[in-house]
């Protein structure tokens, strides 16, 4: 890419906001120009607006220190200065929709970490390596909101993203029956331990609205384009259990799985590791060239071993063996803010970028 597109971060001063902010330091198609979060952050830079609540490991950007936060409200002239937007902004469900799709007339492209858009209709939610086929219905989308270029594309919930992929791969043995539970990191709720100290050695077994958007949001990315729109898969059935863990990032699920077909493990272990999509083959700036890795140790994956598998990109799994009540079980891990957040959003930009959706204005 000859010229860097202007990228703009909403939402930025927040957990998510920070991860595209670190993210995106030295990445090769895009630079962080605007940051705009809530009103009470505006006019400060983002060095000042942030203060004490950097909760990155890694030092903040010089690049962005002294940039100056804009307000998030102020959708002209914050899309006025920029080629597309990341969202993260921390609102409710309604605002979020409403100032999304505001972006989005402004024809600036909005790719979003928020749950709001994820069911609507002519909206993709996309995991490059899964579903990109889902992007056809931005022209759909345009036509509704009366666009050229302005769009919506979101990325689906952090809770799936140690199980949807491993299911994908197994897709021509027809897994048909599932049960989760996910043991959850405490940055997915935007703390760490010092914002959070009840959670040190404790297990919260609830986390409002993760089980059904962990039982449902797979079968939309497994679903097909029909008539502009996104309609979900009706298989498999997935049950879920989320519990909120003592750990401040990666998202680890126990998987139980029934097949349609025989499989034995070395066919299930071989279709994981070999499974491939379009960001491997256009080598996109984020993309993981292993997307899934299998580890044969008992004891593994483990956070703090395997969380940042291929900069947290990629996915581990271990434990795959026969059960006595499914036909096989294994347990996943992902990083949640990385994958499962920012990351994901920013490698559905690189996608759209290369496929033209997003350019310069």
């Amino acid at each position: 890419m000859e010229k860097k597109l202007k990228v703009g971060v909403l939402g930025a001063t927040g957990m998510v906001g920070q991860r595209f902010i670190s993210l995106l330091e030295n990445h090769p198609w895009y630079e962080v120009v605007t940051v705009a979060a809530s009103p009470r952050s505006a006019g400060k830079t983002y060095e000042e607006a942030v203060g004490g609540r950097w909760k990155m490991t890694t030092p903040m950007p010089e690049a962005v220190k002294n940039l100056v936060v804009m307000n998030v409200n102020e959708v002209e002239a914050v899309a006025a200065g920029v080629d597309f937007v990341f969202s993260a902004v921390d609102m409710s469900k309604d605002e979020i929709k409403a100032i999304e799709e505001a972006y989005a007339k402004t024809e600036t492209p909005v790719v979003s970490n928020n749950s709001a858009h994820r069911w609507t209709p002519d909206v993709p939610m996309v995991v490059p390596e899964i579903n990109p086929e889902h992007f056809e219905v931005i022209k759909d989308q345009k036509k509704r909101l009366g666009t050229k270029r302005g769009f919506i594309a979101v990325k689906p919930n952090c809770s799936i993203q140690s199980y949807a992929p491993v299911l994908t791969a197994w897709k021509e043995f027809e897994p048909y029956e599932v049960v989760a539970t996910t043991y959850q990191a405490i940055s997915g709720a935007g703390k760490t331990f010092k914002d959070w100290p009840e959670m040190v050695e404790n297990i919260i077994p609830y986390i409002g609205g993760e089980e059904e958007k962990s039982e449902q949001e797979p079968l939309r990315l497994w679903g097909k384009v029909e008539n502009g729109q996104i309609v979900k898969a009706s298989s498999p059935v997935i049950t879920c259990q989320c519990i909120r863990v003592p750990v401040l990032n990666g998202h680890t699920a126990a998987v139980f799985v029934k097949f349609k077909k025989k499989v034995t493990k070395e066919e299930l272990i071989d279709r994981m590791v070999n499974f491939k999509g379009l960001p491997q083959e256009l080598k996109l700036p984020s993309a993981p060239s292993q997307f899934i890795q299998y580890l044969e140790e008992d004891n593994r994956p483990q956070v703090t071993m395997d969380v940042d598998f291929e900069n947290g990109m990629g996915i581990s799994v271990g434990r795959l063996r026969e059960d006595t009540v499914y036909d096989y079980k294994f347990v996943g891990l992902s990083h949640n803010t990385v994958r499962g957040a920012a990351g994901g959003a920013v490698l559905c930009a690189e996608l759209l970028t290369a496929q033209g959706y997003i350019q310069a204005k």
